[in-house]
């Protein structure tokens, strides 16, 4: 496995970690819709503490989710497209591996299908 391969698994990997808790999913939703916001605009609809919503994007910000930058005494966050990219690059290639795999299954089960007819009808000649 080279280097870039191990980089981009590393990666895949931190994205669905990150992506494995609802409120980081709805965090990364809310950000998405309005752009960019800081922890206590996104704190607002949720049930959640504002330290709970920055701890929430560290773990985002640390799988390259979303990324916070300084604007005066505020942090504000916004989207990171390109870790997802990367995750749905992989869910992708896996999914047409697993397409692959059941075309070859189907190709197989319809030719054993038609295979089945000629041996019934030897079978049955065989014994009448």
């Amino acid at each position: 496995m080279t280097d870039e391969h191990r980089a981009a698994g590393q990666a895949v990997d931190s994205v669905l970690a990150a992506l494995a808790d609802p409120t980081r999913r709805r965090l990364l939703e809310l950000l998405a819709a309005r752009g960019e916001a800081t922890a206590t605009t996104l704190a607002e609809p949720l049930p959640i503490s504002r330290q709970a919503v920055v701890r929430h994007l560290g773990v985002l910000d640390a799988a390259g989710l979303v990324h916070g930058s300084r604007v005066g005494r505020e942090v504000r966050y916004a989207v990171r497209p390109a870790a997802l990219d990367v995750t749905a690059r992989w869910m992708a290639a896996l999914a047409a591996d697993w397409d692959r795999r059941l075309a070859n299954i189907k190709r197989l089960a319809e030719a054993a299908e038609q295979d089945l007819p000629r041996e019934q009808d030897s079978g049955s000649t065989r014994s009448g």
